[in-house]
């Protein structure tokens, strides 16, 4: 593989997170159109029911409606071979319904990463850790 595989797959991510941090849900569902795989494979809790790049759109629903000011800063990106893993710091605050829990407007921060395989330049595998223990103590909904 060339070394410039891994350099265009991290542009692909970065796309999707510019999208993203954009906040506009169109220009998100039209950059996971173009840059996930509607078959891609998650290793990562996804909603029930739902699957492929489908299950990425409403994951991003949900966070939108429950923090529309939702911001995911890239701290480390690593890129090998087909990979690119991501370490992240997602900053919001809590304005609509998440996992039940009516709005706090609290701020929150916590971490997440990910781990992207490539395939003809799209997303076609997600491994992901997100840190839901911390977004549920700084919502009040576990003990800190």
């Amino acid at each position: 593989m060339s070394t410039a595989q891994p350099a265009g797959d991290q542009a692909v991510l970065n796309r999707l997170h510019d999208a993203t941090n954009s906040g506009d849900v169109e220009l998100i569902w039209k950059t996971i159109d173009e840059v996930v795989d509607p078959d891609v494979l998650f290793h990562a809790p996804v909603p029930t029911g739902v699957g492929g790049a489908q299950a990425l759109k409403h994951i991003w629903a949900m966070l939108l409606r429950a923090f529309p000011d939702i911001h995911v800063t890239v701290e480390d990106v690593i890129a090998e071979g087909d990979k690119v893993v991501c370490r992240n710091t997602v900053t919001g605050t809590h304005q609509g319904e998440y996992m039940g829990l009516p709005p706090t407007g609290k701020s929150i921060t916590y971490s997440e990463i990910f781990i992207v395989r490539f395939a003809d330049g799209r997303f076609a595998e997600i491994w992901g850790v997100v840190d839901v223990a911390s977004q549920m103590r700084q919502l009040g909904m576990l003990p800190a």
